[in-house]
């Protein structure tokens, strides 16, 4: 799956988790998956934890903060 179809998983509904990105139009936002992946969390772990979720889906989280962040040139202090 190209990388531009995998944008097509993420959608932003403002009757959905209060318009936040998630995950094709289910309750999964797109930085709770970062969070838990983040937080040490295995691709399969996830899948197992939330079985309704697909490889895709994670793949297409990365692929949307990828984007996000190639789309803003912000410069954290990390002292």
């Amino acid at each position: 799956m190209s990388n531009d179809a995998l944008l097509t998983r993420i959608t932003v509904d403002p009757e959905i988790c209060h318009g936040k990105p998630c995950v094709r139009g289910l309750r999964y936002p797109v930085e709770t998956i970062l969070e838990y992946l983040a937080g040490g969390d295995s691709l399969e772990n996830l899948l197992k934890e939330f079985p309704d979720l697909e490889r895709e889906d994670i793949l297409a989280c990365h692929e949307f903060s990828r984007r996000m962040l190639a789309s803003k040139s912000a410069h954290l202090s990390l002292a």
